[in-house]
């Protein structure tokens, strides 16, 4: 683990300034995440394009839906801030980035594989069956911000992350990465190197980079929820526009009503 510590400014920065309580809860999340990944692994053996997160998150189900199977398929494989953490169900930026492709007439399905606590480890292991049972056109990597709270090496990360760019591509998907920033409290070395992973991978891969998906959301403490580290929903349509600029050229081959 990092042992550095830097002053901070809750007034200026609430997520920053919770990294000490999102630390401690950790180990809570990630024993969740090690047994949503089991009941994940299960939905997924018996409907394609469904997928279960922390707190259950609806998706589109080609396998029960015949008119669902003639649309491409979007996964999003991330952790709890994409798993709907605090939330109503259906009120997440996932959920969200689903409505609007409806209302854009854009037909896709959306399969949220996010679960709360995961790491790029986490996702790496899951990810084989995800891509057999949905096999998506595009997935959407939101994964490394637990990484950096359990003190998991930078190298690691690069490396399970890259290894997920290489497992969507042998399957055909085009991946997209969602960078994220830890707090200063572990030295300015380790947090512009942790951000500088996912710039590097986006220039190495050639993969379609969103810079940080709570841009915008940092110094504004009403938008997070009491823990100051998961957003409100008011907030997911932010998130949701952090991700769409990135998002919306690949979608050109989705069917359009």
């Amino acid at each position: 683990m990092m042992t550095h510590r830097l002053a901070v400014n809750p007034k200026r920065a609430p997520w920053r300034a919770a990294l000490s309580r999102a630390r401690s809860r950790f180990s809570a999340f990630a024993s969740i995440a090690t047994l949503t990944a089991a009941a994940l692994l299960g939905t997924l053996c018996g409907a394609a394009g469904t997928a279960l997160a922390a707190t259950p998150v609806s998706t589109a189900n080609a396998a029960t839906n015949p008119a669902a199977t003639a649309k491409p398929n979007i996964v999003v494989l991330g952790d709890s801030l994409s798993a709907e953490y605090g939330l109503p169900r259906d009120t997440g930026w996932v959920a969200l980035l689903r409505q609007r492709l409806a209302s854009e007439r854009i037909d896709y399905n959306v399969a949220n594989a996010s679960i709360s606590g995961d790491t790029t480890s986490g996702g790496l292991t899951r990810l084989p069956l995800v891509m057999q049972r949905i096999t998506p056109a595009i997935v959407i990597v939101e994964l490394g911000a637990n990484d950096a709270l359990r003190g998991v090496p930078l190298t690691t990360t690069d490396s399970n992350l890259r290894a997920i760019v290489a497992q969507i591509r042998q399957g055909g998907a085009k991946p997209v990465l969602i960078g994220m920033y830890v707090p200063p409290n572990y030295g300015p070395d380790y947090t512009r190197d942790f951000h500088a992973i996912y710039e590097r991978l986006a220039k190495e891969l050639n993969v379609p980079l969103v810079p940080f998906l709570l841009a915008g959301l940092a110094d504004k403490p009403e938008l997070f929820q009491a823990d100051q580290i998961h957003p409100t929903q008011q907030a997911q349509p932010l998130l949701l526009d952090n991700v769409w600029p990135t998002l919306k050229p690949l979608l050109g081959s989705g069917v359009r009503r």
